[in-house]
């Protein structure tokens, strides 16, 4: 039984800390049908994270400016915070409309961030988002370790499992130096393993 406060999505005090993707696309639309209709720039992070696969501190530092007036199909090239290579964030279809619901439903000039605090000028904390994806996936009745890094190995388990998006694909797409930091990041199941030996040769 969960003490008054406690959150079943942030791990024990010196537990180690791996962070899980989202696996299930039922809750991956639940979480987005709740945040459509309570916070459009909370679906925007949502969407915009599991759609592109960046660190959350790359989607955090976009200003309204660079995003304002892309089409869906468009990219729009940016410099990691974190190891300082460029990279490419992609407008589709579900982006876009994402951000249209956002820039339609809020007051914000073109060099405002994108992610603007509610408290402030300046854009919501890593730290503040990785809260807010512990809230959103125990909305969702999930259970495990998730914060910031969630919507980036969302991504990737999603485009692997459901796309078919190999580790090689991934590496580039997450600037790794080789396809195994990719494979230990997104991590394979047990249950994945054991499933190819039903495979008949």
């Amino acid at each position: 039984m969960l003490k008054k406060g406690e959150n079943p999505n942030h791990p024990k005090k010196g537990a180690s800390i791996m962070v899980d993707p989202i696996r299930d696309l039922k809750a991956i639309n639940k979480i987005k049908r709740l945040l459509k209709k309570t916070s459009p720039r909370d679906y925007l992070l949502f969407v915009l994270g599991i759609n592109n696969g960046l660190r959350i501190s790359d989607l955090l530092n976009l200003k309204v400016e660079q995003v304002i007036d892309l089409e869906p199909g468009e990219i729009l090239t940016i410099k990691e915070k974190k190891t300082g290579k460029k990279n490419i964030l992609m407008i589709n279809k579900a982006v876009y409309e994402a951000l249209e619901l956002y820039l339609g439903a809020v007051e914000l000039k073109d060099s405002d961030p994108l992610f603007k605090s509610l408290k402030g000028k300046k854009a919501i904390t890593t730290p503040a988002a990785s809260n807010l994806i512990k809230k959103w996936t125990t909305k969702a009745g999930l259970r495990g370790n998730f914060a910031s890094h969630t919507l980036r190995k969302t991504f990737g388990y999603i485009q692997r499992t459901q796309f078919g998006v190999s580790f090689e694909i991934l590496c580039k797409r997450f600037n790794h130096s080789n396809p195994a930091v990719t494979m230990r990041y997104l991590g394979i199941e047990d249950r994945e393993v054991s499933e190819i030996l039903l495979h008949e040769i």
